[in-house]
Formats: C-alpha cells, structure tokens, sequence
C-alpha cells in the first residue's frame, strides 16, 4: 500500500448536463486530482424531477474525453445489472480510458429506486450474498479464459470475456460500506480499496474491525488502500467557509463528518485523517463543486500532501 495521499473528485450526476461533467472532469485531470467518481442511482435521493445522467453511460463519454484522470462510481449498484454484463460493460470502459477505471461496488440500499424501475428488493442479508456472489462473477471473468460459477443467486458457464481488461488481473476493486459482520468480511477478502461512508461513528474502531477480518481471511491488512467518503467545505477564508457551511449542514449524513474551513484548516484536519490511515479521500464539495472550488482545492490544500 502506498503512503501517498490522493485526492478524488466525487461529482453527483444529480441537476448536472454531460458538457457539466465532462467539463468538470477535464478540469479534474488538469489539476491532477486522481480520480472522478460518479453516482449509481435512477434518481437523486429526494430529488426525482430532478435531471440524473446513467452512470456506466457517462464513464464511458468521461473515459473517451480524458487522458490521465482515473474514473469510477462510487458505488455501483450490485443489484441494478447482471453481474457478467457488468463484467463486459466494465473492460469495455478499461479499454476506452486505456486502463484508467476503478471498479466501486456496493449492496444497494434505496428501496424506492428497487420498486419504481421493477427491481425485487429483498432483505440486506440477501443483498450482501448477492453481492459477493457478483464479485466472484465479476473477478472470474476478468481472469479466467472462460468463466464458470454456480451459486445461488447468478449463473455463469463457460463464459468468454475477450479482449480482458487492460488493467491486469483486473482493475482495482473498490467496496462502499461499514457494516462490521458482513460488508467488511466481502471487503476483506474481495477489495483492493475499501472506502468509508460519510456519518460513520468511530472511523478507527471500524478500520480495526476490517482488519480482524483480513487476519481471518489469511490477508495481509496493508494490501487493502483505505479512502473515506467526505464533504469538504472550503472557503478561500473563514468567513467564506462559515457561510457555506451554512447552507450545507443539514446535508446528513455528510454533515456530520464533514471537514471545513479555510485552506489551513482543511488541511489540518485531513491530516488527522490520514494519521488513521486514510490514503485516499474521495471529496463532495459542500457547494455542489464550482470551478473556482476545485481549483482552489487543488492549488492551496494538496500540494500540502505531494
């Protein structure tokens, strides 16, 4: 695991046009952010006017625009596609960014997308054994020559997946989720990158939990990077950051671990959470991401962790 730190731009597809997010990732990649993270939903949680771009679609037009920054969605619902079509979907963007995606992959949680769009929405127990059924699917047709599984939920035979992803074995796979028995047992023993939801209680009891699973699964804790989802409101000065805070605090559960402040600030408190282990932070801005914000950002904060 490397020590460095990076920095992800989490852009929400929720209002924003294609020219938006494409801008907003070119702008990303200019001022060496890592990564750029969409969303998996049908619509904006509380927001189902609103305008919500399909997010496999959009990585594929970001992965065509782009050179360098990395791209992702943070995170893919399991339960939303067959998890072989993924399989193809996603070496299909691994080839068009040339090896630049980064898989994120949770169990799914927002009933009413389920119901609308004619999804079965069971238990979580049966959600999260779906969902590392479709890892194993997943990272066998990546790997294998043809790829078979049998399982409870998804069926697989002797199927083909040509070409295979630049990325080899395959590109990095990222879990989203906290759940102590279940969800950090599948990031244990599946994940390259678990990354922490914003709201969580006890960021370092729940790392310590992840990794007394890794030790169950035979797996060495320094091979999993850890990235934690934050908003970051970021004024050029405090008075700035106080009046964004304003209209951003009662976005819960962001809010209630958010960082905030003037650049100094900001920087001191991501520091606290780096010293917990954090290596990457994939960030919301508390004021939906102007660009003057992502550039201040990338010209005042991470040059403090080059």
């Amino acid at each position: 695991m490397s020590g460095k730190v990076e920095f992800a731009l989490w852009s929400p597809q929720a209002g924003a046009t294609v020219k938006t997010l494409l801008d907003r990732a070119e702008m990303a990649e200019h001022l060496d952010y890592h990564s750029f993270w969409l969303v998996d939903h049908f619509w904006s949680p509380g927001l189902p006017e609103v305008d919500l771009l399909e997010s496999i679609s959009m990585m594929s037009a970001i992965a065509a625009r782009t050179e360098r920054v990395r791209i992702g969605t943070l995170v893919l619902c399991n339960s939303f596609r067959n998890p072989a079509l993924l399989a193809k979907s996603l070496t299909t963007i691994d080839h068009i960014s040339n090896g630049r995606l980064e898989i994120g992959l949770g169990s799914g949680w927002m009933e009413q997308e389920y119901r609308a769009y004619g999804y079965e929405f069971p238990p979580i127990g049966t959600r999260l054994r779906q969902l590392e059924e479709g890892l194993q699917v997943l990272k066998a047709m990546f790997t294998e020559n043809r790829a078979s599984f049998k399982g409870r939920y998804y069926t697989i035979a002797d199927a083909p997946n040509n070409p295979k992803p630049v990325q080899q074995p395959h590109p990095p796979i990222m879990i989203g989720g906290a759940g102590e028995k279940v969800m950090l047992r599948l990031v244990a023993r599946y994940a390259d990158r678990w990354n922490c939801p914003a709201g969580y209680r006890d960021f370092k009891k729940t790392l310590g939990v992840l990794h007394e699973h890794c030790r169950a699964a035979g797996r060495d804790p320094k091979e999993i990077t850890v990235s934690e989802q934050v908003m970051v409101c970021l004024g050029a000065n405090k008075a700035e950051a106080d009046q964004k805070w304003e209209m951003a605090k009662g976005r819960k559960p962001f809010s209630f671990t958010a960082v905030k402040g003037p650049p100094e600030e900001v920087i001191k408190q991501l520091r606290e959470h780096v010293s917990w282990g954090v290596t990457m932070f994939t960030m919301m801005f508390a004021d939906m991401a102007p660009p003057q914000t992502i550039e201040l950002f990338a010209r005042e904060v991470m040059p403090a962790f080059a």
